[in-house]
């Protein structure tokens, strides 16, 4: 990370802090994608700069995010901490019954009409939301060295994956209601056993370190995800997808197991994946400002600057032959940085009407750590 890019990262969470009420008098605007990213940022930013400052605006990114999406809308007749059939939160556990997604809409009732395009915008819970925030308070454990992060993050886990469950674990829910209780959106996120089966496993790792022996083991999460995932297509063209397999990719290799031959026909699978899309996914990048959504290709980026590490890392074999043709796609990293850094770019309403979690993985993609680990 040069000092260019970690000026300019301060700079956007510095205005993402102000202008979301994580720092000063404003309200606290929370969405639950954009803060995993921001809580990470924030400890990258402590961890390379002033410390003092960023490990308290992380930390008061987790409290705020609790304090608002682990909580009932102020429109739903519901009030209090969120309950449901999977679990009821409270102060020692804040995520134990999920969190909320943060869409300005309330969620759908059950008996209105489903309707495909409004339902992006009504809240609700998302599976892959869920992780991300998982791997926020992971990453506050570690950096922190303070495992209650890490339980609440096994407890979120657990209850998403039975939640999220159906058809005896081989199945996934992509959207369910705020209180967990029925599905919103009934399909399968490609990616969402990927997720959580990485997921569960790094959280274990983090509290066999800190030593943690409360909470759930996660084991049964991990057994229905592995089976899920064994023969699903992974492939895809949407570079948010791509970024976050290569992304994978690099968890994977660090939690793998010498020898463990499952790992690595994962990995090969994973990199297999990413070189089928990539080829794919570039020519969309040649569209127009407002026909491109910034941080969806900012999320290849990040993904770019795992493969980096994983490139760096040891690996022979099949796999070293993968990263060697992974390896002439490392250049689109910058390209996405320019074509963002420019003004008029960010002057398009795909930039402005995003701004928050365009902004936010901008700054994750210029500063990696935060997110990735040194």
């Amino acid at each position: 990370m040069s000092t260019s890019d970690f000026t300019l990262a301060a700079a956007l969470m510095d205005a993402f802090a102000r202008r979301t009420g994580v720092e000063g008098p404003g309200p606290a605007v929370r969405y639950l994608w954009t803060d995993a990213f921001a809580t990470c940022n924030f400890l990258g930013l402590a961890a390379a700069g002033d410390g003092a400052r960023y490990t308290a605006l992380a930390e008061r990114t987790v409290a705020q995010v609790h304090e608002v999406l682990a909580h009932f809308r102020a429109d739903d007749i519901r009030t209090g901490w969120l309950r449901g059939p999977h679990g009821d939160a409270e102060d020692d556990h804040p995520v134990r019954a999920g969190l909320r997604i943060g869409k300005k809409l309330p969620e759908r009732c059950p008996d209105e009409p489903f309707d495909e395009r409004l339902e992006w915008e009504r809240d609700g819970q998302y599976f892959h939301y869920l992780t991300r925030w998982m791997h926020a308070l992971d990453r506050c454990a570690r950096e922190r060295h303070a495992a209650h992060f890490n339980r609440w993050a096994r407890e979120l886990a657990d209850t998403a994956h039975r939640a999220f469950t159906n058809g005896g674990g081989r199945r996934m829910y992509w959207k369910m209601s705020t209180d967990l209780a029925r599905p919103l959106v009934a399909s399968m996120g490609q990616h969402d056993p990927l997720d959580g089966l990485l997921t569960a496993r790094a959280l274990r790792a983090t509290a066999q370190a800190l030593g943690e022996t409360s909470g759930p083991t996660l084991d049964e999460a991990i057994a229905d995800y592995t089976a899920m995932v064994q023969g699903s297509p992974l492939a895809t063209t949407d570079p948010l997808g791509l970024g976050g397999l290569l992304v994978d990719a690099l968890l994977l290799d660090r939690l793998s197991t010498a020898g463990a031959d499952g790992d690595r026909a994962l990995l090969d699978q994973l990199l297999a994946s990413a070189l089928a899309g990539l080829p794919h996914c570039q020519r969309s990048l040649d569209a127009p400002a407002d026909a491109r959504l910034g941080f969806r290709e900012l999320g290849l980026a990040i993904g770019l600057a795992a493969l980096e590490r994983l490139i760096a890392a040891p690996a022979s074999g099949q796999t070293r032959r993968r990263l060697d043709a992974l390896h002439a796609y490392l250049p689109l990293r910058q390209a996405i940085h320019a074509y963002w850094l420019h003004p008029a770019h960010r002057t398009a309403s795909s930039w402005t009407e995003h701004q928050d979690i365009n902004e936010v993985m901008l700054a994750t993609s210029l500063a990696p750590d935060g997110w990735l680990g040194a």
